[in-house]
């Protein structure tokens, strides 16, 4: 036997010219790693099991865009409810569009569909929306409008929830600003197209 060499770590192979001690090579590091990223890797299936079953929310980004609504005119996000709420983002409108952008909670309702929570949220559960307050509903002094336009969050499905999560996306609905006969846009949107994910 070799010298220097440990019984305990060899392996006696009878090749064809007699017995001859063979070392075995064992990479215990490499190995310890793997054990390592596999515990990882059960840690986090295990936490979106987890998440899942305890119906933990997610949070989607909303983005309004007001098209060309007639200028002069003060708009802003209606932030809370009944009396109990203020005007934010507020803008004055000019020659271009308004952009006004918003995060909202979901998290799976009783029926399984997204329930959709948060300070911009109106609403009965199946019929959520948001207000934008218009003239001196925006806080506006010096103007004849006192309107609120309302804007429906429908068709938010599991499947646009998850595809906007996972791609970090916006939903985002383009509306008409100005009436047919002139005046800013109010009361619920119609026709509405819907909310679709953009950058």
């Amino acid at each position: 036997m070799e010298p220097g060499v440990d019984v305990n770590q060899v392996d006696s192979v009878l090749p064809a010219d007699g017995w001859r001690p063979v070392r075995r090579h064992e990479d215990r590091s490499s190995h310890k790693k793997a054990q390592e990223a596999q515990m990882h890797f059960c840690a986090f299936c295990a936490f979106l099991c987890l998440s899942y079953a305890c119906g933990m929310e997610q949070e989607l980004t909303f983005r309004i865009v007001l098209e060309s609504p007639p200028p002069g005119v003060d708009f802003g996000l209606q932030k809370g409810k009944g009396h109990d709420y203020e005007i934010v983002q507020k803008q004055r409108s000019g020659k271009g569009n308004l952009n006004f952008e918003f995060d909202v909670r979901v998290k799976e309702g009783k029926d399984g569909s997204p329930t959709l929570l948060g300070p911009f949220v109106q609403g009965p559960t199946q019929e959520r929306f948001v207000y934008i307050g218009i003239g001196t509903y925006a806080g506006q002094a010096d103007t004849p409008w006192s309107r609120r336009l309302k804007v429906p969050f429908r068709d938010i499905t599991w499947d646009v929830v998850n595809e906007a999560t996972r791609g970090k996306k916006v939903l985002e609905a383009r509306l008409p600003g100005t009436a047919k006969d002139g005046s800013p846009t109010c009361a619920t949107v119609k026709p509405f197209s819907g909310w679709k994910l953009s950058k």
